[in-house]
């Protein structure tokens, strides 16, 4: 549990273990309740050369991207082949920020417009690596070159969420 929001945060996906944003979303979701509004997820990828796990799922990733909920309810409601993967549904919704935080994918095997393709912003993963260097940083906060960030090796041993997000809003019901 974080006492404050990531403005920025870079999430390091290992190569031998994430070959797929179906896996590597983990970094999204695992995230997304520690991220602020208007934040920055970096996502350094090496091992990332496609989307799904399988053919049927890749295909479906590239036609409907990562992109809302209501966005893909919308896909789902006018798409046979989305209605008969609802996976492929749940998992387009869970990798995508909703709008809150900007993602950059950062892939070994995936171009530039394969990735802007399906909603998420791309930035050339060497020179990501030189800047965060995941040899370097170590979990949780560092500076880099005068930059507060966040940083997190492995994305599957954990979540991290912003103490706020489950305190309760004067405008928001509490349920009792």
């Amino acid at each position: 549990m974080l006492e404050e929001p990531l403005d920025k945060a870079v999430v390091y996906l290992d190569a031998e273990k994430f070959h797929s944003t179906w896996l590597g979303n983990k970094a999204i979701y695992r995230t997304r309740m520690a991220m602020r509004d208007g934040g920055h997820l970096i996502i350094l990828a090496p091992g990332v050369c496609r989307f799904g796990e399988d053919d049927a799922i890749d295909l479906l990733i590239r036609k409907f991207g990562y992109r809302t909920t209501p966005e893909t309810m919308e896909n789902l409601k006018n798409s046979f082949e989305l209605k008969e993967n609802l996976s492929a549904a749940a998992h387009l919704i869970h990798g995508s920020s909703e709008g809150r935080f900007r993602i950059t994918y950062c892939p070994g095997g995936l171009s530039k417009e394969e990735v802007e393709g399906v909603g998420y912003d791309f930035s050339d993963l060497e020179a990501m690596r030189a800047r965060y260097d995941p040899e370097v940083l170590r979990d949780g906060w560092n500076l880099v070159e005068g930059e507060r960030v966040f940083f997190v090796s492995n994305p599957a041993i954990g979540l991290w969420a912003n103490r706020a997000r489950f305190e309760a809003r004067d405008d928001a019901p509490v349920e009792r």
